[in-house]
């Protein structure tokens, strides 16, 4: 089943709510396993990748099917003692996203992130993000051009360079 997705626009502070929700939707969840409390989103170490939306250097995408969100993916750098999960340096921004999950596995997300990293290519020199070793969209991230740079566990922490760049 294909969704007719009518259009991918940015991200604006009014859509905070929605990343949080895709936020929570990015959590992952082994196959089988319970859901994660919807409260682990407030917590400042998971709540950094989207309080405050809007701040110079975020860079996001909603995807819309008809005029409902289903699905958003953003980058956001995260410096200092913000520092998150796939940090690599205070000029490389983070990569989340996520899909409602009725809306998994219809090609949203490859074409989501497509449209992600073409602007992202515009203004970053690369772009990371950290995903754990069981998660289904490392195939994805891999077809995008990200390779593993670190492991910490059960996660992996990726990069991708812009075109042109390394």
């Amino acid at each position: 089943m294909t969704s007719q997705l009518t259009n991918f626009r940015r991200a604006v502070a009014a859509d905070e709510l929605f990343l949080m929700e895709m936020l929570y939707q990015a959590i992952y969840r082994p196959p089988g396993s319970a859901p994660v409390p919807r409260s682990l989103v407030i917590n400042p170490v998971l709540s950094r990748y989207v309080l405050l939306w809007g701040r110079p250097g975020d860079l996001g995408f909603i995807a819309e099917v008809g005029s409902e969100p289903v699905g958003a993916a953003w980058l956001r750098l995260l410096p200092g003692e913000n520092r998150g999960y796939g940090y690599v340096n205070a000029r490389i921004p983070e990569l989340s996203m996520a899909l409602l999950p009725q809306y998994r596995g219809q090609g949203i997300g490859t074409r989501l992130l497509a449209h992600l990293l073409a602007e992202a290519d515009r203004q970053y020199a690369a772009v990371s993000l950290s995903v754990s070793q069981g998660n289904r969209a490392i195939r994805l991230y891999e077809r995008y051009g990200f390779e593993v740079i670190d492991w910490s566990g059960e996660s992996w922490k990726m990069i991708r360079y812009a075109a042109g760049r390394s």
